[in-house]
C-alpha cells in the first residue's frame, strides 16, 4: 500500500481526471480543435506526431499494449510519479518514453485525432486496474485517470488548443 505523504499535494479526488464525463467532454471538445494546420508552443514533434504520440500512449494507459519496464524507471519511476501526478501541469519539453516516439513525420491528422478520441471514450468503461507505465511502474485506476487527463492536456497546451 501506498502511503501519501502530507507534503505531497495529491488528493485524486479533487484533481481532474479522465474518468470524469465533464472533464473528458472538454479534452475531446479541445482535441477536436486541432487540424492540419495546428502547430506547436514548444517541442519537436509536429501535430501529426503528437496525435500518433497521445494514441500509442492511450493503448498503454488503456492495458492494451504493454512495454518492458524500463530499468530507470526502476530506479526513479515511483518518486517521479510523485512529481507528475502533483496538481499542477506538465511542465514543457519533458523528455519523451522511447517506446512512445513517434519517427513518423506524415500521416492522416484527422483519421489520428479520431482514433485518439474514441480511445479516450473508452476510459469510462475500461477497468484500469492492472496497468504498469513502462517508466511509472504499477498505477492504481485514479493515478490512471490523474495521469491521462494531464498527458492529455499537457499537448493539447503544447498545440494551443
Amino acid at each position: 500500500m501506498h502511503v501519501v505523504q502530507k507534503d505531497f499535494n495529491y488528493n485524486p479526488e479533487k484533481m481532474k481526471s479522465i474518468f470524469d464525463n465533464s472533464t473528458r467532454a472538454d479534452l475531446i471538445g479541445r482535441i477536436n480543435t486541432l487540424d492540419e494546420n495546428s502547430t506547436s508552443k514548444w517541442g519537436k514533434m509536429n501535430i501529426y506526431q503528437m496525435l500518433k504520440h497521445c494514441t500509442v500512449y492511450e493503448e498503454m494507459m488503456l492495458g492494451k499494449t504493454r512495454y518492458k519496464r524500463a530499468f530507470i524507471g526502476r530506479l526513479f519511476g515511483r518518486m517521479a510519479l510523485k512529481e507528475f501526478i502533483q496538481d499542477r501541469p506538465i511542465r514543457q519539453n519533458v523528455p519523451t518514453l522511447p517506446e512512445l516516439k513517434v519517427k513518423i513525420n506524415h500521416g492522416d491528422v484527422l483519421a489520428e485525432r479520431k482514433k485518439w478520441i474514441a480511445l479516450l471514450e473508452e476510459y469510462p468503461n475500461a477497468p484500469c486496474t492492472d496497468i504498469e507505465h513502462s517508466f511509472f511502474g504499477k498505477l492504481t485506476r485514479a493515478q490512471v485517470g490523474i495521469l491521462v487527463y494531464k498527458h492529455t492536456d499537457h499537448h493539447l497546451r503544447q498545440f494551443n488548443s
